[in-house]
């Protein structure tokens, strides 16, 4: 991999990206975010709710693209977003899916099914909706969409977690269900429905540089290495779902971002004999659609990953990047037993994810690598299951969360993994219950004594989402609740 530099040394162009149809300049200081920008374009429909991603209010459409070459229209949070990522993009918000006098459908069925009140919320429900509404497959029926979510798919087969991330404190949600189910399918000549047929705006070269810093978006793995060489103190982002929150709610600034969302070599998935690789840069719900289900453990942590509208912006790269001991994938590809590939200018190395964390929100990444990739080995082990404890259901933050990938052949468990969140100041393996499982049958009376090993694995503490006896707790009763899992599958015949 070359050293030397790599990214634009011309001046830089202006950035811009079209906004609902018409081409928008950006002018702003470099940290500005996408939702800030479009209301200072008088597009005041997104607005800043929660600032962090949980509330939808700031949702927009963007064109990506899709696996056969056309684009889709997916709703991501504004509020998160640089709008330097924007440059060279096509971004549709509510005020651009209709007008008073010619309602979008999806606008429409709000309105007579008195889907909304103070109308604060209403044009994020309204984006994330639109996106679901031209999802591509959805004319499925009910039964066939349902996989996982039995009783929240319409007959319509729309699917009502596609609204997970939206949130409504007045409206009440029936009025909206009843909205999202009555929608039927776009009419041929829907312009937004024939715009999916071709590719989406390919990925521009951008560095936009301000009084108060310089964004730059790197559009190989050579050119993002070369930069972080240079500037050892640069933010990496891609879906910035966590850095945006840092800007909104901390106020941090950082001189020098650089964009690795739409580096290519980032945005791969492999699928070979011994193992799958998975691309830092590509989103959760990408990497859903393309492993179609083989990998059963991940199929598991999607839907409890926030919410769709996070899970369109966020990465697997990502959230190992930000060393939190309460990210959710880190349990899972612990018992998955998979490897991060970092690159540099140097070249590449493989850590294992169980090697990876060195303290609180440390690792053993140089400021000069970046992620590349996650290996999984294969064959996966059959018996798995993940376990999130937290006070909601669905988009929410752990407590404690549990990965499990164990053997078991003839009744004996012969290989045991398991990844823990929120019980220490990294993301650990729990060996020592893997040790005592191993070796022995998969029977309640043995798993039950591996359940007192396990609630002493890790350093539980307090805070405000758990007491470190509550974790303690729910330690120990994960492994029990595996077990019932697996027996009542296996009494089923599943």
């Amino acid at each position: 991999m070359s050293t030397a530099p790599t990214h634009p040394t011309a001046p830089p162009r202006p950035v811009s990206a079209t906004v609902n149809g018409r081409p928008q300049r950006l002018e702003a200081p470099a940290q500005t975010t996408a939702l800030d920008w479009l209301r200072s374009q008088g597009l005041t429909g997104a607005k800043e709710g929660c600032a962090e991603g949980e509330c939808g209010a700031c949702s927009v459409l963007v064109a990506r693209p899709d696996q056969s070459g056309g684009s889709r229209w997916t709703a991501i949070n504004a509020s998160l977003v640089p709008a330097a990522a924007l440059d060279g993009q096509e971004v549709l918000t509510s005020e651009g899916l209709g007008t008073p006098e010619a309602l979008h459908p999806v606008q429409y069925e709000m309105a007579v099914r008195g889907g909304s009140q103070c109308g604060y919320c209403t044009p994020g429900f309204v984006c994330s909706m639109a996106a679901e509404y031209y999802r591509p497959g959805r004319e499925a029926t009910g039964d066939e969409c349902a996989k996982g979510h039995a009783g929240e798919v319409g007959e319509n087969g729309f699917d009502l977690h596609a609204l997970s991330g939206n949130l409504c404190r007045c409206t009440g949600y029936r009025p909206i269900r009843d909205a999202a189910y009555a929608l039927g399918q776009p009419d041929e000549d829907d312009p937004l429905a024939l715009r999916r047929s071709t590719p989406a705006p390919a990925p521009l070269s951008t560095r936009y540089a301000t009084d108060s810093g310089t964004y730059v978006r790197a559009t190989t793995l050579a050119e993002a290495v070369d930069l972080l060489a240079e500037h050892p103190e640069a933010v990496v982002v891609a879906g910035s779902t966590d850095w945006g929150v840092e800007v909104n709610l901390r106020g941090v600034r950082a001189p020098f971002v650089v964009g690795i969302d739409r580096v290519p070599e980032l945005r791969e998935l492999r699928l070979d004999e011994d193992r799958i690789e998975i691309g830092a840069a590509l989103t959760l719900s990408e990497v859903e659609e393309g492993l179609a289900g083989r990998i059963p453990l991940l199929d598991e942590l999607f839907p409890q990953f926030a919410s769709r509208l996070i899970r369109n912006a966020a990465t697997i790269g990502g959230n190992l990047g930000t060393g939190s001991p309460i990210g959710d994938a880190p349990p899972v590809l612990l018992a998955l037993e998979a490897g991060v590939v970092l690159a540099s200018p140097h070249g590449e190395r493989e850590v294992p994810v169980a090697e990876y964390f060195t303290g609180y929100r440390e690792s053993v990444r140089r400021p000069d690598e970046l992620i590349k990739s996650v290996r999984i080995p294969l064959p996966l082990s059959p018996v798995t299951a993940f376990h999130k404890i937290a006070k909601r259901r669905f988009d929410d933050i752990s407590s404690v969360a549990v990965g499990f990938a164990l053997t078991v052949e003839d009744g004996i468990v012969t290989k045991a993994r398991i990844g823990l969140g929120g019980v220490a100041a990294t993301p650990i393996r729990a060996t020592a219950t893997e040790a005592a499982l191993v070796g022995g049958p998969f029977t309640r009376e043995r798993v039950a004594a591996a359940a007192q090993v396990m609630r002493t694995e890790g350093t539980p503490m307090d805070d405000h989402r758990a007491s470190a006896a509550y974790r303690t707790a729910m330690l120990g009763t994960a492994l029990l609740r595996l077990h019932a899992e697996h027996t009542n599958r296996e009494e089923a015949g599943a």
